[in-house]
């Protein structure tokens, strides 16, 4: 497993110092930064898994370190400061930090903390970003941008108003559209047919769906909707 890495930021040399030894016993490897500057220049020349981060520091404090982080990256980071007002705290979180312990403080609670921001920040990395091109329904799965439709595996053939008509309605599941909207929305304002041209697509993509067409359902006295659940 590589080595997690910590930066910690105080003017305190004794904090620093204290900080890190716990850290190392807890398997981090640390950075130490006596002033926002050189905080600043460590991150942006390494990386880290968490920060700490004080605030009433030399030539640049916590708050203006905290906001340039957050402008391209979302590393765990936890303010630790002797000012313990609600301010202080309100401002530090809608600044974008994880935690927040005021001083003095117990080094087994603040290693505690770090972990569990860790841990946090491992799972969100590890956690897939939902394709937008994929939109899935149990086994009905749509590939907007590859113009796929399966059914379970099995790969569904479409025409291609079909497929428009089917990605239009799953894209804007539980909406219900009219049959005219339909038509402005999938074949285009200068389409001449009528709105059985909607009523036709939609038959065809039901007997397609198989086990799916209750998906596409009916709203009496409006047109169709995308049911985005089973049976609803």
């Amino acid at each position: 497993m590589a080595e997690r890495r910590l930066l910690v930021v105080d003017d305190e040399p004794e904090i620093r110092s204290f900080v890190r030894d716990y850290a190392e016993l807890d398997g981090f490897g640390v950075n130490e930064a006596g002033d926002g500057a050189r905080a600043l220049d460590l991150f942006r020349r390494n990386s880290y898994d968490a920060v700490v981060l004080d605030i009433m520091m030399p030539r640049i404090d916590g708050w203006t370190v905290c906001r340039e982080i957050r402008r391209t990256s979302q590393v765990p980071i936890l303010m630790l400061s002797a000012r313990g007002e609600e301010y202080d705290k309100i401002l530090a979180f809608e600044l974008g930090v994880d935690d927040y312990m005021v001083k003095p403080f117990s080094p087994r609670e603040l290693m505690a903390r770090i972990r569990a921001m860790v841990r946090r920040g491992s799972a969100a990395r590890e956690t897939p970003a939902p394709d937008p091109d994929r939109l899935a329904f149990g086994g009905l799965v749509i590939d907007t941008a590859g113009r796929v439709v399966r059914v379970d595996g099995g790969l569904v053939p479409l025409a291609p108003k079909e497929f428009d008509l089917l990605a239009h309605l799953a894209r804007n599941a539980g909406r219900a559209f009219s049959r005219e909207q339909l038509l402005e929305s999938v074949w285009g304002y200068e389409f001449t047919g009528d709105d059985r041209t909607v009523d036709t697509h939609v038959k065809t993509l039901r007997e397609r769906l198989g086990p799916y067409r209750s998906r596409i359902a009916t709203v009496w006295g409006v047109g169709y909707r995308f049911d985005p659940e089973e049976g609803s």
